[in-house]
């Protein structure tokens, strides 16, 4: 069973970056989801899926990992890169667009 080690990205519907900080563990999913014939539900009889740890750190999430003789795979997190916009800039006349309402 192999665990993933990553650290969450911000969801759309989030303004802010709350619940990003910190690290997460999940496991890999043993088995496929099935749908019960009867009700069409999607079950699983995998219980480590439902399984999220967090920690505060990397270091840690992999200690742990490690302390358990867990296989991991760490997934490293993607650097926001922060553009520089003006409110001027949508009434420059040399505007590559046509400005409308």
């Amino acid at each position: 069973m192999t665990a993933r080690i990553y650290k969450p990205a911000k969801t759309a519907m989030q303004s802010g970056r709350g619940r990003t900080e910190r690290w997460l563990l999940e496991f890999e999913p043993e088995t496929p989801k099935r749908i019960e014939p009867l009700m069409g539900y999607t079950s699983s009889a995998d219980m480590r899926q439902q399984v999220r740890l967090s920690f505060d750190t990397r270091e840690e999430a992999i200690a742990y990992a490690v302390r358990e003789g867990l296989a991991y795979q760490v997934m490293e997190p993607k650097e926001r890169t922060p553009k520089k916009l003006s409110y001027s800039d949508n009434f420059k006349y040399a505007k590559a667009e046509t400005w409308t309402h």
